[in-house]
């Protein structure tokens, strides 16, 4: 085959073959194929789309570059789920201590955060003595012992989706429904869990800019997981607004704790998503209706159990909870309301920003991470303000204008 000639069909809009993707992305994981033919294939996929099946085939082909997870020896419906990103986003950690605790196995392969969004990976790393590198024996095991692993994704899982991401990175195809649907659902698939709940974000603060686009992504999904026989459900949720009130990583574990427990009582929008996420999950699993699946939830949440479940699966992965605390930081910085008047929003993007810039997300794949650092909204959306209330507290090492990330932070509240 000729990759020129694939790029050509492309270009004009028609569709590739299963035989012509399996041939990009085979040659392309080999290194036969070099990166700047697979830019021009990339941007052409990006300008014209693909069709249902070439979506499926580039999704069978990235799959077959590499390991597939074989989750049999789990007992029980493996329920799997899986966030487009978002500013404050730390459901799964809610959410797989709730479903272990009722006794659903949770075998979960998370990512690391880019930019902006925050990874599930970076914020358990946060925890002293975590282990997100599980071998797939230990990643098994720990499933069967103590119903829930969370580990990193495997250097041979999808190996051809790690180095067409990297790509697209830099070449401005990320936003590709075709190349995000493919992505995202190659590693769902080849992890071998048994249902899938997807969390597609939309807003100021994610890939998805409107609820319509999300809508198209999740169903594009919905679709793949069906041809690969897995069952698969989607949520649309706004990412408009951070989620809770903490953005950083050691933070947020300290954040789903408190909830946990019961300490913080007025973090609604995490606890109402994180609920209905492990509710959906729940269904699926048992095939019980939403509304008992949620009393169900609720109930292991209200009664702690799901507290004990994720204190038992921090310490099965070698993390130390007593480590879980407020993080501790050179300095912090807190900015005031210079209005009175309602919170309308908090823009999520401008927060997310900001949480870069303190070092709590990447600038780039290599950019180091300072698990310390972090931002609180001390207000949140529909929340009564006074001139000189307390808006938001920025904690951090680094040495910053912390009085540039004062201001926008303060641009991000719209107050009326």
């Amino acid at each position: 085959m000729n990759t020129v000639a694939i790029i050509e069909k492309k270009k004009f809009n028609e569709a590739l073959t299963k035989d012509e993707i399996n041939y990009i992305i085979e040659g392309y994981t080999n290194g036969d194929i070099p990166d700047y033919q697979i830019s021009a294939l990339l941007m052409a996929i990006r300008l014209n789309g693909m069709s249902d099946e070439e979506t499926f085939y580039l999704t069978e082909a990235m799959v077959n570059s590499g390991d597939i997870i074989d989750l049999s020896s789990i007992e029980g419906f493996k329920v799997d789920k899986h966030s487009t990103g978002g500013v404050g986003d730390k459901v799964t950690l809610m959410v797989a201590p709730i479903l272990a605790a009722l006794e659903i196995p949770v075998a979960k392969f998370s990512g690391r955060g880019l930019g902006i969004t925050g990874g599930t990976v970076d914020k358990l790393e946060s925890i002293k003595g975590f282990n997100v590198e599980l071998s797939e024996e230990e990643f098994i095991n720990n499933v069967n012992k103590y119903g829930v692993a969370v580990s990193g994704q495997s250097k041979d899982l999808c190996p051809a989706d790690k180095k067409l991401y990297a790509l697209r990175d830099v070449t401005g195809t990320v936003d590709s429904i075709p190349l995000i649907a493919s992505s995202i659902m190659s590693k769902k698939i080849a992890s071998g869990s048994d249902g899938i709940v997807l969390d597609v974000k939309y807003g100021n603060g994610a890939f998805m800019k409107t609820k319509e686009e999300a809508k198209v992504l999740a169903e594009q999904m919905a679709k793949i997981g069906s041809s690969f026989g897995r069952d698969v459900q989607y949520e649309l949720s706004d990412m408009n607004n951070p989620l809770g009130y903490a953005i950083g990583n050691k933070i947020e574990v300290f954040e789903v704790q408190e909830l946990l427990s019961h300490t913080m009582n007025n973090n609604k929008d995490l606890y109402e998503k994180s609920l209905e996420i492990a509710a959906k999950m729940y269904s699926m699993a048992t095939k019980e209706s939403l509304e008992s699946s949620l009393q169900k939830v609720k109930e292991v949440c209200d009664n702690k159990k799901a507290l004990t479940k994720f204190s038992e699966w921090i310490a099965s992965q070698g993390g130390a909870v007593d480590d879980i605390a407020f993080p501790q930081v050179k300095h912090v910085y807190k900015q005031n309301s210079n209005k009175a008047g309602v919170i309308k929003s908090v823009n999520a993007k401008t927060i997310g920003e900001i949480s870069v810039e303190l070092g709590a997300g990447r600038k780039t794949k290599e950019s180091p991470l300072d698990y310390d650092a972090y931002i609180i909204l001390h207000k949140k959306q529909g929340d009564m303000i006074a001139e000189g209330d307390l808006l938001v507290e920025l904690g951090f090492n680094n040495d910053i204008d912390y009085k540039i990330l004062l201001d926008r932070a303060l641009t991000a509240f719209e107050i009326e």
